[in-house]
């Protein structure tokens, strides 16, 4: 059997074959009436579309911007904030006419995304500025914009106020009376720059030293799963616990729940927990978090918003969104 190609279809209509291309990729230069005829003869023959790989060339741009996440695919899709993000720049792009690909952070030299995959432009959600995939971007000289992520000069850039939102909730603790603060937040390499880690400490003591607030530090990775609820234990289980827990994220403070409520405490009545982020599971718990609230979906228009002026030959300036607090029943005065 012959394939179909675009002069298949031209026959058949009795039209040109750029009219024929033009139904498939600029509508809007066809009458309604005309288009549909091309596209049922399309149809009929079992023409699929132009070749993908074929148009990308011709246009000199894939469509698909890419996004480069830190771990596996399973781990953004299991963290609640992550798969809002996702779930936002997928659907904005999809708006604007564009398609998402996914780009997981690689140690595998054969294969790297960052290095190997055709996309248009790149939004780095990827808190490790030292990373190489970063690297092959540059020298790729990719458009690039970077969210949750260390600002630098040249390239775009979406955070929150990761620094406002943790004084606030530390200030928080503080009015309601507490002294002895404890903090669970995420392990990082003490020579790289986490910025949202970094921001979130930096707010945290700035409320805390005002008050002359000394807070006891533990640390965990984001995985396994189990780590931030033994972090959160070797915090808790000592005879000056705090009486009061920061914490980097809303998961690491429903663990840190978790690990209070292992020892026989009682959130809040003895213990009282923040978190950060508002998201889904923060509502959820039991008690329900009080924690700070970041517009996810917001941050991932404005990424979309801001890779798209890049692609376009712009230089926006960075954003970044506001965090504000939401008190909920995690959190009380001192018993003591």
């Amino acid at each position: 059997m012959a394939k179909v190609t675009l002069q298949s279809i031209a026959d058949r209509v009795g039209v040109s074959r750029m009219t024929v291309s033009n139904a498939f990729s600029r509508p809007d230069q066809l009458s309604a009436e005309l288009r549909e005829k091309i596209l049922a003869a399309a149809d009929e023959l079992g023409y699929v579309g132009p070749d993908p790989a074929a148009r990308a060339l011709a246009r000199g741009r894939t469509g698909s911007v890419g996004l480069l996440i830190n771990g596996s695919l399973s781990e953004a899709f299991e963290d609640a904030v992550s798969a809002a993000f996702l779930a936002s720049v997928s659907d904005e792009l999809a708006a604007r006419g564009m398609a998402l690909t996914l780009l997981p952070a690689s140690s595998d030299r054969q294969f790297v995304p960052a290095r190997d995959v055709a996309v248009d432009g790149v939004l780095v959600y990827i808190c490790d500025p030292t990373a190489p995939d970063i690297a092959w971007l540059e020298r790729r000289r990719m458009p690039m914009v970077v969210v949750d992520h260390n600002v630098r000069e040249g390239i775009a850039s979406v955070n929150v106020d990761d620094r406002g939102g943790a004084c606030l909730a530390a200030q928080h603790l503080v009015e309601l009376g507490h002294r002895r603060v404890g903090i669970v937040t995420l392990e990082t390499d003490p020579e790289v720059l986490n910025y949202p880690a970094r921001e979130r400490m930096l707010g945290w003591h700035d409320a805390l030293d005002a008050a002359g607030v000394e807070p006891t530090v533990v640390t965990t990775p984001y995985a396994p799963p189990g780590a931030a609820y033994d972090a959160a234990l070797a915090l808790l289980d000592r005879p000056e616990r705090p009486t009061g827990v920061l914490c980097f994220s809303d998961a690491f403070a429903l663990a840190t729940v978790r690990a209070a409520e292992s020892l026989g405490l009682r959130v809040p009545e003895d213990l009282s927990v923040v978190g950060f982020d508002d998201s889904v599971l923060a509502a959820a718990g039991r008690p329900p978090l009080t924690t700070v609230h970041q517009e996810v979906a917001a941050k991932g228009i404005a990424a979309v918003a801001a890779i798209t002026a890049v692609l376009g030959g712009g230089s926006p300036a960075p954003v970044v969104l506001p965090t504000t607090l939401v008190v909920r029943e995690s959190t009380a005065p001192p018993a003591e």
